[in-house]
């Protein structure tokens, strides 16, 4: 399937970027994108006047359907911003061991929260109603309260795999019935909903809160939105100017990340399709050990060892021929994603490349 055109390179630097598997964080903005930002009506967002953001914010609560949005400069801000907005300094969260609130947001929950985190072992990052049940921490003097359960879907860890509506509505049940509330980390969020075929609302259904990213596989440059309740939302934005997020006449931004959530949406199909492509071809090269039952959206990790390899030498290797990739769990762990730059004849030379790396 070719790329459509407003979402095909339109620039040598875009062309470039055909070979680069380390991230969807890598893509740049579309020609549209750019033409967006260039004419957009700006206003002072700290004192609610730039009319780009808020119409970002408006659709946003409304493709979730909650009350309100708020637009921060990443995912990491965003998360950080609803972990404050739920949580009282000495709280405890529950979040999977290998989530990105766990271990990659600098311990912000702990530094800038006063929060403990209990980190619980999923399988492929799925936390199970049970586990979530048997962490809670009864009411005793000697405890910290536990009260907010945190869900990452897609798991970039567990490999883009999907919590399904159902997964995550035992799993809000669970918190529910228990007191806690609920922030979902849904950096790739429409990943998963259109690998679902489900609206992006009834993955956000029963949460307090959750974050989504413009900036991955949607292409905007910059930014993230977190939807939540009126009220949520209203204590996030006074957070989101105490950490220095409040970013003034930053609708130039919003503008791509408007036109990001009309038109990028669909597209990320395509991006499934490949990863899975090239899952299948790494299945079939000896030594690259992977889960193809962990290959669900556009993460495709996978295990070198059987190839002599570390993970660093594989990338250099790759590098060698052009070609970029990210490092994953282990020492011999890799992590390669598709994005919108990523054709399909660059996964067939990712394929013939690795392929000639064994032994």
């Amino acid at each position: 399937m070719a790329l459509t055109s407003p979402w095909a390179p339109s620039s040598d630097v875009e062309a470039a970027l055909r070979l680069d598997f380390r991230s969807d964080t890598i893509t740049q903005p579309t020609p549209a994108m750019r033409e967006a930002m260039r004419s957009a009506e700006v206003g002072d967002d700290v004192f609610g006047e730039d009319p780009s953001i808020n119409a970002l914010e408006l659709e946003s609560a409304r493709l979730f359907e909650k009350e309100a949005g708020l637009f921060v400069a990443s995912g990491t801000q965003g998360n950080l911003l609803a972990l404050l907005s739920l949580t009282r300094p000495g709280d405890e969260l529950i979040a999977e061991a290998s989530s990105h609130i766990a271990n990659s947001e600098v311990g912000g929950a702990a530094r800038l929260g006063g929060l403990t985190l209990r980190a619980l072992a999923g399988r492929h990052g799925k936390l199970s109603p049970e586990q979530v049940a048997a962490t809670v921490r009864p009411e005793n003097v000697h405890y910290a309260r536990t009260t907010l359960l945190a869900i990452e879907n897609t798991h970039n860890a567990g490999g883009g795999t999907i919590l399904a509506p159902d997964d995550v509505e035992a799993l809000t049940r669970t918190a529910r019935e228990r007191g806690l509330k609920v922030h979902v980390d849904g950096a790739r969020i429409f990943n998963a909903a259109v690998a679902l075929d489900v609206r992006p609302a009834v993955l956000a259904r029963n949460a307090d809160t959750l974050t989504f990213c413009l900036s991955k596989g949607l292409s905007a440059p910059v930014g993230s939105v977190l939807v939540g309740s009126t009220s949520v939302i209203g204590e996030a934005r006074r957070y989101r100017k105490m950490v220095g997020g409040g970013m003034r006449q930053a609708g130039v931004l919003a503008a791509a990340g408007l036109l990001a959530l009309k038109e990028g949406v669909e597209r990320l199909a395509e991006d499934h399709r490949r990863a899975r492509n090239l899952a299948e071809g790494l299945a079939r090269i000896g030594g690259v050990q992977i889960d193809l039952a962990t290959v669900q959206t556009n993460i495709v990790r996978f295990d070198v060892s059987g190839l002599g390899r570390t993970a660093a030498s594989f990338a250099e290797a790759l590098r060698e021929r052009g070609l970029r990739v990210s490092g994953g769990a282990g020492p011999g762990g890799v992590r390669m994603v598709a994005h919108r730059h990523i054709d399909d004849a660059a996964v067939d030379e990712a394929l013939e490349a690795i392929a000639r790396l064994r032994p």
